[in-house]
């Protein structure tokens, strides 16, 4: 009898012995896959957020998550010191991690909203993408323009911070070609009465609209008619010494 009892007492001690060692080592198989187990911190969006919001204006709708590394979606932000000066493509929904693919720089100003000064000119050139400043202007910021004569051979600023009004083409407009590749006939509307779109500018051209007193308007034009054109990004206030007249001789020596 007292054999049986020691024996019953033993198995309940081994039992529990046991269970203790099974309990560490489940506890310490945890801790070291979770010491194994990098985490990252990026940006979860915690309310719904339209397209075409500025990249500053999302402060409120995105917290930091930490999430398992291999749980983080490529390009997810960190911050949104990223995406500075952008703006999203897409709506983004709460919960799904903030993407660099979602956002973009604005985009390109066509239609300037530019206050135009009283008693100028508003006049406008065609060039290609290169002469201005590969096409990155946009309506607001002011240019010099420069000038080659034909028949004197001579280049020169001409002209020192335009204002410009307004910018078009420089990138293929979306849907510009009909469908099939037809054009309407004759002068016969679009179906359905809606109104006839301004022809594209030619792929690799730009127009800039530019906000110019009589006199410079006239040295543009003039500038156009008998030589070439190039723009520069010229800020206000720019320092305009140092310019020559550029000729042949000068340069060959």
């Amino acid at each position: 009898m007292r054999r049986r009892i020691v024996a019953a007492v033993a198995a309940i001690l081994l039992a529990i012995v046991g269970v203790v060692l099974l309990t560490g080592y489940v506890a310490g198989a945890d801790q070291r896959a979770m010491a194994g187990m990098k985490t990252t911190s990026v940006l979860v969006v915690t309310q719904s957020v339209a397209a075409g919001t500025k990249a500053e204006d999302l402060a409120e709708l995105v917290a930091p998550k930490v999430l398992p590394a291999r749980a983080v979606a490529p390009g997810a932000l960190t911050s949104l010191d990223d995406v500075a000066g952008q703006e999203v493509t897409a709506d983004l929904v709460a919960g799904e991690q903030v993407l660099a693919e979602r956002f973009a720089p604005p985009k390109k100003e066509k239609d300037g909203a530019v206050d135009i000064p009283k008693g100028m000119h508003e006049i406008s050139i065609m060039l290609e993408s290169q002469r201005v400043v590969g096409s990155s202007l946009v309506a607001g910021q002011t240019v010099g323009v420069f000038t080659t004569s034909h028949e004197s051979r001579r280049t020169h600023q001409v002209l020192h911070e335009a204002l410009v009004t307004r910018v078009e083409g420089g990138f293929p407009p979306p849907d510009a070609e009909p469908a099939g590749g037809a054009e309407p006939a004759g002068n016969a509307e679009p179906a359905g009465g809606a109104e006839q779109e301004a022809p594209a500018v030619p792929e690799g051209s730009v127009v800039v609209t530019l906000a110019l007193s009589a006199p410079d308007a006239e040295t543009l034009v003039w500038s156009q008619e008998i030589g070439s054109i190039w723009l520069s990004r010229e800020p206000v206030g720019a320092p305009r010494d140092g310019t020559r007249t550029v000729t042949e001789e000068e340069l060959l020596g």
